[in-house]
């Protein structure tokens, strides 16, 4: 690998024919030439380094060699196949990269040479969300929750959501201003998460400043979702939605027993709205008498996109255009719910759907805050993934926690809170009031099918699995395989979303966990332990994991299958082309029937995050490898028992941790 990177190095150096020295005393004295630093209630910090300085440089996603798409996709469907099944499949693929596939590759590249702008999955992968018609509840939108403060009473509702509102404030303008630090991965931050190159950095033209970054083992990542999160909503419209963003927007949505309130946050001259008048308006907001609506208008943004666009339609017919673009328009939705939290299932329960009515789902981000103060992040997907969210989660979080503006006790101020909030009305006739009421049935229907169950896993995590020379992702992605087969005695096929964003305009890839090797594994775990040697079981444990680590560097370089297969047939269908027999296999669509969806997330901010299955028959995975732990919540329909695959997915970790102690399966 070291090898591959020099050469990548030294290829860089000479197509720009440029020679960066990195050394020491270079960076000391571009430090010195941007040494004033400054400070202001208004952002989150000042970057050194614009925001965007490295958009411009941001290396093209990459399109896969035919070849290895139909290498790799076989590969994945080999523990998914019996013999026969797998000959047919692999007549299909061949035959498809010998004719049309490699024409419809030779018109995608193209394609892409002169879309220099965007990746070439980017304009497709849009339209896939944005043409979707189920209703985003459940089917799209995840959720992540907070952490709570550490300081107790600073989680009371009031305060909390006071903090959370100047934070997320403060974070766009710092955002809007160029001064929030760049998105990178450093895998030398002693070298480039340092003053002295970013001083340096600054310095380099954007359009070189990747190369630079890359010199010293920085990896700036895409940012051009993040101008979505604010003021932005997603539209509902016949065949396909629209995202609309107003950038110029001054004003928050609240939501409180589902009446809609607006109030600005930033005043006339751009500045932050004084934290105790922001404090003073949601306390008005709480302390409001007014009973829920019998018809919440809400709950119309679960509905399936088609049936809501045309209730939309009648809502602006009926009088409402100038309300719904204040909704629209909004920064972003702050939801404060009447109830407190249970335990963590009522959490998730809570934070991916909650009761309906006191959601606007179609808003790009909406913070939630619970009656005792347990706080998330519910957001719409179409516009952008996670690294977005969650460095805004994570950014939140850190200022409330550390720099809190809003305090217990704080004196109310003296705003006119009255005149200042002003309650969203929308005009409904008897239409309209039928759609909402058709709407909170569905919503209910929906919902009630759901089965939300967790998981803490105590005796091992990321450092035991390091010390062992294993992939902790690795080894829970195994512990998924082995609790499937020992609960319903075969392979599925297994999703896992990996992150683009090396890559400009990068989305998402698919790793693929399912392999022959996991299949072996779990096998011999599952249903024949006393077969093997504790030796012989640590060695397969030991080649899951190398092969697992191959995937995940390879979808994380763009060079997975599953979004290369997809541009090709979205490029198949614009040109009206009938499907080839690879895409009408119905191992394609076993494959992309994925019972296991799932999703990893490590934050210091996030306590759980949870998403629906993406099948009817199928779990969602959401899991994080801590240090000394393993913790996954879950979730289900009918079709499948979520609490007896968790528990098979515990037996599973501890006979993995038992064998890496040296303990042998009975």
């Amino acid at each position: 690998m070291a090898s591959l990177l020099s050469v990548q190095r030294a290829a860089c150096l000479r197509k720009y024919g440029i020679l960066i020295n990195l050394r020491r005393p270079c960076l000391e004295v571009c430090s010195r030439l941007y040494s004033q630093k400054t400070s202001s209630s208004e952002y989150l910090n000042e970057s050194i380094v614009p925001s965007m300085h490295y958009q411009k440089s941001l290396p093209r996603l990459p399109i896969p060699k035919l070849e290895d798409t139909i290498r790799r996709y076989l590969a994945a469907q080999k523990p998914l196949l019996d013999s026969d099944q797998f000959r047919t499949t692999e007549k299909n693929a061949t035959d498809f990269q010998n004719g049309v596939g490699k024409q419809l590759h030779e018109e995608l590249v193209a394609q892409d040479k002169n879309n220099k702008h965007t990746s070439y999955i980017s304009g497709p992968w849009f339209d896939m969300y944005l043409s979707a018609r189920d209703s985003v509840v459940l089917n799209f939108n995840p959720f992540m929750s907070f952490n709570p403060d550490p300081k107790k009473e600073y989680n009371d509702q009031l305060v909390r959501a006071s903090n959370m509102v100047c934070s997320a404030v403060r974070f766009m303008k710092t955002l809007r201003a160029g001064l929030l630090e760049p998105e990178v991965f450093h895998l030398n931050p002693e070298k480039s998460n340092t003053d002295a190159f970013k001083s340096f950095i600054r310095w380099v033209p954007s359009s070189l400043s990747w190369y630079g970054a890359y010199m010293v083992n920085a990896y700036p990542l895409d940012m051009s979702q993040y101008f979505r999160l604010f003021g932005s909503t997603r539209i509902p419209k016949q065949g396909r939605d629209e995202l609309f963003t107003d950038e110029k927007s001054r004003h928050v949505l609240v939501m409180r027993k589902g009446h809609m309130y607006v109030f600005d946050v930033v005043d006339g001259d751009g500045n932050l709205v004084k934290p105790a008048e922001i404090h003073s308006h949601l306390k008005y907001i709480l302390s409001d008498p007014t009973p829920a609506p019998a018809f919440p208008p809400g709950v119309l943004t679960s509905e399936n996109r088609d049936v809501w666009a045309g209730l939309r339609d009648k809502l602006v017919a009926a009088g409402n255009a100038e309300d719904l673009r204040i909704v629209d328009s909004a920064l972003f939705c702050l939801c404060l719910d009447e109830e407190d939290m249970r335990d963590h299932i009522h959490t998730s329960h809570n934070m991916l759907h909650g009761n309906g009515y006191n959601r606007w789902y179609d808003k790009s981000f909406t913070i939630i805050v619970a009656k005792d103060g347990q706080a998330a992040i519910n957001f719409e997907h179409s516009w952008g993934d996670g690294v977005a969210v969650l460095r805004f989660q994570n950014e939140v979080f850190k200022d409330t926690t550390e720099k809190p503006v809003v305090h217990p006790g704080s004196p109310a101020a003296p705003a006119d809170s009255a005149s200042a909030v002003r309650r969203v009305h929308f005009n409904l006739d008897t239409e309209l009031e039928t759609g909402i009421k058709k709407a909170t049935e569905n919503f209910d229907s929906a919902v009630s099918k759901l089965t939300i169950d967790a998981m803490e896993f105590k005796k091992g995590g990321k450092e035991l699995l390091k010390k062992r020379k294993l992939s902790p992702d690795a080894i829970a992605q195994l512990a998924f395989q082995m609790g499937y087969l020992r609960q319903y005695g075969h392979t599925a096929a297994t999703y896992e979303s990996c992150s683009t964003a090396a890559f400009k305009h990068g989305r998402t890839e698919t790793i693929r966990p399912a392999s022959l090797y996991t299949k072996q594994c779990s096998h011999a775990f599952v249903h024949e332990p006393g077969k093997h040697s504790v030796e012989q079981l640590h060695a397969m444990l030991n080649e899951c994991s190398k092969y697992h680590n191959q995937l995940t560097r390879e979808a994380a370089m763009g060079q997975g299958f599953d979004r290369h297969l997809f541009a090709l047939r979205y490029l198949a269908n614009s040109k009206g082309q009938a499907l080839h027999s690879m895409y009408t296999d119905p191992a394609y669509a076993a494959i992309n029937h994925n019972i296991l969806s799932t999703s990893t997330l490590s934050s210091p901010a996030v306590s759980l995050g949870g998403f629906a299955p993406v099948v009817p028959d199928g779990f969602g995975v959401g899991y994080g490898v801590h240090d000394d732990w393993i913790g996954c919540n879950v979730s289900s329909y009918p079709a499948r028992n979520v609490h007896e695959f968790l528990q098979c997915v515990q037996k599973s970790l501890e006979d993995i941790f038992s064998v890496l102690e040296g303990k042998p399966l009975s």
